[in-house]
């Protein structure tokens, strides 16, 4: 199993979407590359992410990435939907070397990689989200997304 981190505006809607993905073991909200460790604090810095945790010989990076790509608009800074604010920027973030060149070349490889503003970066630290946040459009579907219901669950065969 592996872990990759990403960031694509509120941390609900992105686990919700990443959590039903083939080869996707588990997911976890959290906060990435932040300059705080205060849980209870506004996260000074952070970008609201999902832990992605993944078998390799089930899904790759390269994959995750075009699964990753449907959700956000690539081109927009610090604003996914409805949801303003440097928190909400989009980002992937990894401990592991490789990941992030695969991530890169992903971007690199498409047409309009001169307009993406994903940041791909290491991962420098990272704070779990409080309970209250964990799996939190599975508890109450009815809350906000800025991700389209349709394509929220487009990928969901199994139940959690």
């Amino acid at each position: 199993m592996e872990e990759i981190y990403f960031a694509g505006g509120c941390l609900w809607g992105v686990q919700e979407f990443m959590r039903h993905l083939p080869g996707v073991i588990h997911t976890e909200s959290g906060r990435a590359n932040g300059s705080s460790d205060n849980t209870l604090a506004e996260y000074d810095g952070y970008a609201e992410c999902v832990r992605t945790s993944f078998d390799p010989h089930l899904i790759t990076v390269t994959e995750l990435m075009g699964y990753f790509f449907e959700i956000i608009d690539p081109y927009s800074v610090n604003k996914q939907g409805e949801d303003i604010g440097e928190k909400y920027r989009t980002g992937v973030y990894s401990e592991s070397k490789s990941h992030l060149e695969q991530a890169s070349e992903f971007i690199n490889q498409r047409n309009d990689c001169d307009k993406i503003k994903v940041e791909v970066l290491p991962l420098s630290n990272y704070v779990k989200s409080d309970e209250e946040h964990q799996d939190r459009l599975t508890r109450y579907p009815n809350d906000y997304c800025h991700i389209p219901l349709e394509l929220l669950h487009k990928y969901k065969t199994r139940q959690p």
